[in-house]
């Protein structure tokens, strides 16, 4: 059963749910959701509506749900009551259910309400041929205790940019006249995605939004940063099983964003940048990060990558579906290929980013190397051998200036200690020469071991 520890979590579980009915329905769909609060009594009443018009519900999403003792808090803040209403395309009938999730004895949670003939009857904004599902509750707290819980949570849910869905925040404060706020969140109200667009690149596109915004809102543009969709480096990977005997098909897809903000360029440095922030979405939504995913983040050798890990803070108040033994080390296995495949991407995507320790160390020597060998290749006396070299480095001799020849010889030792970077530690294979031409395959001067690596300062992950 999925645990639930209190209201605010049990709305984000339905909002989660509805989500996804409308995700599978594959048209375009709306999900509602509706905060009234009105105070008859000392005490304030909070209404919460949470609707879509995706493919109708299975009562089994519900039943499921259990309710720690913390739920209902120290003065009965909730009842326990939820109220479902759904239908399917093809059914006739719109069906009604009262859930006590209190009661632990399963054929007592559920009583069937009086049903209605679909015949003229709409279901929420939708007409009668749609499907469409609304689960109510009522709990004694304020408004402000959801709604901005809720907005963080909605704003996460785009950034997988899913195209046909709308999603509608309504809030009702009392019975003021004006007193009611409406929000409306797109999915591709930022960076506008073809309908054709695979779930990864959706995902790459959101997290590009996501990053762009002051302090990572979605709802706030920071004009400070100087931050456009040029300057962050982008990494991709997928990672999956196909489906066998004993396991359904599961993919895993990872992105990882790099932006650099310097002090000097930005007001905001302090707030929104020189920290890291793992998002987590399972089966299409935010959650907190299980334990299986975190344990596959600490094996990963991110030193190699020029970087360490810190500690990871869950920070979401969403469910996680638990998994079978079998299926959470497939999970981790996956989560750890999909996350290294997106670091390769970056780093081939990026020269110069992500390198080791190590390389980092051996590339500070590039300038005086390339300094050495220009000044040795200049004062020779050998006419033929300068022109051997200037034609291995791709320029005629005539004209050419000491600094121009150390350039070019920097930028090739560079090249190398970069590829040579992206190896395996332990690969035995002969490290890419300075020159391509085989009468320089001899010196080896770039061929270097990957040790040593504990004397430098990484960014933290």
């Amino acid at each position: 059963m999925n645990i639930i520890s209190s209201p605010q979590q049990l709305a984000l579980r339905l909002i989660s749910s509805a989500f996804q009915r409308c995700r599978l329905s594959e048209d375009l769909c709306r999900l509602s959701l509706t905060l009234r609060e009105s105070t008859p009594s000392d005490l304030p009443n909070l209404q919460i509506s949470v609707s879509d018009t995706g493919i109708g519900s299975s009562l089994e999403e519900f039943l499921d749900l259990k309710l720690s003792t913390e739920a209902f808090g120290a003065h009965q803040e909730w009842d326990g009551l939820l109220i479902v209403t759904t239908t399917s395309i093809c059914d006739d009938e719109i069906h009604s259910y009262r859930l006590s999730l209190k009661e632990c004895v399963s054929e007592r949670r559920l009583t069937r309400l009086p049903s209605k003939p679909k015949n003229g009857v709409k279901f929420r904004h939708e007409s009668s041929t749609f499907g469409g599902t609304e689960a109510c509750l009522s709990v004694s707290k304020t408004v402000d205790v959801f709604v901005e819980e809720i907005k963080r949570f909605l704003q996460k849910m785009l950034i997988l940019k899913i195209p046909s869905v709308a999603i509608e925040l309504v809030v009702e404060c009392g019975d003021t006249p004006g007193s009611r706020d409406e929000y409306l969140f797109l999915a591709n109200e930022c960076n506008p995605l073809p309908f054709s667009a695979s779930n990864l690149e959706r995902l790459k596109s959101g997290l590009e939004d996501y990053v762009l915004k002051h302090g990572n809102i979605l709802s706030t543009q920071c004009h400070s940063c100087f931050l456009t969709p040029e300057t962050l480096k982008v990494g991709s990977g997928m990672a999956y099983q196909t489906e066998n005997r004993r396991n359904m098909g599961l993919v895993m897809e990872a992105v990882i964003i790099i932006s650099e903000i310097s002090e000097q360029t930005s007001n905001c440095f302090s707030s929104s940048s020189a920290k890291t922030e793992v998002l987590y979405f399972k089966e299409f939504s935010s959650c907190t990060i299980p334990q299986s995913t975190l344990k596959a983040l600490r094996s990963i050798d991110w030193r190699s990558y020029g970087l360490t890990l810190g500690s990871v803070e869950n920070q979401g108040s969403n469910v996680v579906i638990p998994s079978t033994r079998a299926k959470i080390q497939l999970e981790r296995n996956l989560t750890k290929k999909a996350v290294k495949l997106a670091l390769d991407d970056l780093r081939d995507k990026h020269a110069g980013v992500l390198l080791s320790a190590h390389a980092v160390k051996i590339r500070s020597y590039a300038p005086d190397l390339a300094k050495t060998i220009a000044g040795l290749i200049l004062s020779s006396n050998d006419v033929d051998f300068q022109q051997q070299c200037f034609s291995l480095l791709g320029f005629q001799s005539q004209g050419v200036g000491g600094e121009f020849v150390e350039a070019c010889i920097k930028e090739k030792i560079i090249s190398v200690i970069e590829m040579n970077d992206k190896k395996p530690h332990r690969s035995k294979d002969v490290a890419p020469f300075l020159f391509e031409d085989d009468s320089f395959q001899e010196p080896e001067l770039l061929d270097y071991e990957y040790e040593g690596a504990d004397d430098f300062s990484p960014m933290d992950i």
